[in-house]
């Protein structure tokens, strides 16, 4: 009978690092598509008002934001002090309001366009006749879901 017998202990082979590039580079290009930048860049000042109830939107690329607020100080100086809307990163005209939402509901697939809300991000001390001219705008545009962001107030301690 032979004797099997182990001639030193094998050692395991290496890994090997040679894809190590690859995955980082798919990583990377995957991070980099699928990240999405703030869009906008605030021109006009907003304090929400405060809401005892408030509530998430759940779905955000349903959702278009229309900015009302007085000018930045930085710009107050060509915008003067009155209160402002805001499209986007530029100010806009009540009349440039249902353009402004056509394009924006274009953009949404079809079978999600009734779920389309529109987010009045508005200064607690804005002048409300600005906000009605905004609301008559949407309701020519058929824009009927409104949404008004606030932020939840404070819980008073005892």
């Amino acid at each position: 009978m032979a004797k099997f017998k182990k001639e030193g202990k094998k050692k395991l082979p290496a890994v090997s690092t040679a894809s190590l590039p690859d995955i980082i580079f798919m990583l990377l290009f995957f991070f980099m598509v699928s990240t999405v930048m703030r869009e906008v860049t605030l021109v006009v000042k907003i304090k929400a008002p405060e809401a005892s109830e408030v509530q998430k939107l759940e779905d955000k690329s349903l959702v278009s934001f229309i900015y009302i607020g007085k000018p930045t100080s930085a710009l107050r100086a060509k915008w003067g002090e009155a209160d402002r809307i805001q499209l986007n990163d530029a100010f806009a005209e009540v009349n440039q309001v249902r353009d402004f939402i056509s394009l924006k509901v274009e953009k949404i697939p079809e079978y999600k366009r009734k779920k389309h809300i529109v987010s009045m991000k508005v200064d607690e001390n804005s002048k409300m006749g600005i906000v009605t001219d905004v609301k008559q705008e949407l309701r020519k545009a058929n824009a009927l879901k409104i949404n008004y962001s606030t932020r939840k107030m404070a819980v008073e301690e005892k």
